[in-house]
């Protein structure tokens, strides 16, 4: 594991972080050096967002007198905080700045590319439109109406607890609505899989949630 801290925060990176990123990235058809290469610029392009993100998430609750640390594990990563208990707005401005730093992160690239230099290299151009992809599609992904996603937090600070249940069936919905769909137009299964697994989440939560 890697431990560091950034701008007072300490970070843990578990191994899976990487090795998650290296497969999303096309580690497994990396038969030559350059897209081995690419498969490395991808997964620091990565870390660079997905650090970005968790930041927007403990720098805002900071500001509230949290105390905050990071954690990047398999497929993403998250913030947590303690010390304090957060109101409504509060928890929803923690969770919306993750997301919304991160797409502040992928504008700011896109709009610097048409002044990049026309002699930068074809890796360095890859590895900053990398880096914009990755923070605007991970920003958009996270901001979906499901949890545990940044979009279903925000929803559960809207509604709050005692409208939870509204909150567990739009996530059950939305995931399977989704799952199907990516399924239908990308023959890919991994997104389809974790929208289910959500989706099962919700589901055991609303049982857990019932009226007697």
């Amino acid at each position: 594991m890697i431990h560091f801290s950034i701008f007072g925060i300490p970070v843990l990176v578990q191994p899976f972080f990487w090795i998650t990123l290296v497969l999303i990235g096309g580690g497994l058809n990396a038969n030559s050096p350059g897209a081995i290469l690419h498969v490395g610029l991808f997964t620091i392009a990565g870390f660079i967002s997905v650090l970005v993100h968790e930041l927007g998430h403990a720098l805002t609750a900071r500001k509230f007198g949290a105390y905050s640390e990071i954690v990047l594990q398999a497929f993403g990563g998250y913030a947590a905080y303690s010390g304090v208990r957060l109101t409504r707005p509060q928890s929803f401005a923690v969770t919306a700045a993750g997301p919304a730093i991160q797409i502040l992160l992928g504008a700011a690239v896109y709009l610097l590319l048409p002044h990049l230099p026309p002699t930068l290299s074809s890796d360095a151009l890859y590895f900053i439109k990398t880096l914009m992809v990755i923070s605007i599609f991970w920003a958009l992904l996270n901001l979906l109406p499901v949890l545990p996603l940044d979009g279903g937090r925000m929803l559960d600070a809207i509604l709050g607890p005692k409208r939870i249940k509204t909150t567990l069936w739009v996530t059950i919905v939305v995931a399977i609505s989704l799952a199907l769909v990516a399924f239908k137009f990308t023959n890919s299964i991994l997104f389809p899989i974790f929208l289910g697994m959500f989706a099962w989440q919700a589901f055991q939560a609303l049982k857990e949630n019932r009226l007697p």
